[in-house]
């Protein structure tokens, strides 16, 4: 991958833009997908929790990634949003 510094940027507003309201335990995607997502805890929580399909969709379309820029955003965006979550953040 040639452009790590625009990839991070991507990153970044993906991680900006994602809401989470631990009171009710809703997580809010940036990208399209169903607007309310349940965290219960993070024990349940996992990789195949996050909706890969419009998530790859909305990195493709919004920001011109190919598919190994998006596979890499998107670890690093599950990583980043799994610790969030993990440690109340």
């Amino acid at each position: 991958m040639e452009n790590k510094k625009y990839l991070d940027k991507v990153l970044e507003h993906l991680v900006r833009n994602t809401k989470m309201d631990y009171e009710k335990e809703i997580l809010t995607f940036p990208f399209p997908s169903s607007p309310l997502f349940s965290i219960l805890t993070s024990s349940f929580f996992s990789l195949s929790s996050f909706p890969t399909y419009s998530f790859k969709i909305y990195c493709k379309n919004t920001f011109g990634l190919t598919e190994e820029e998006i596979d890499y955003v998107y670890l690093r965006y599950v990583e980043i949003i799994f610790n969030k979550i993990k440690n109340g953040q």
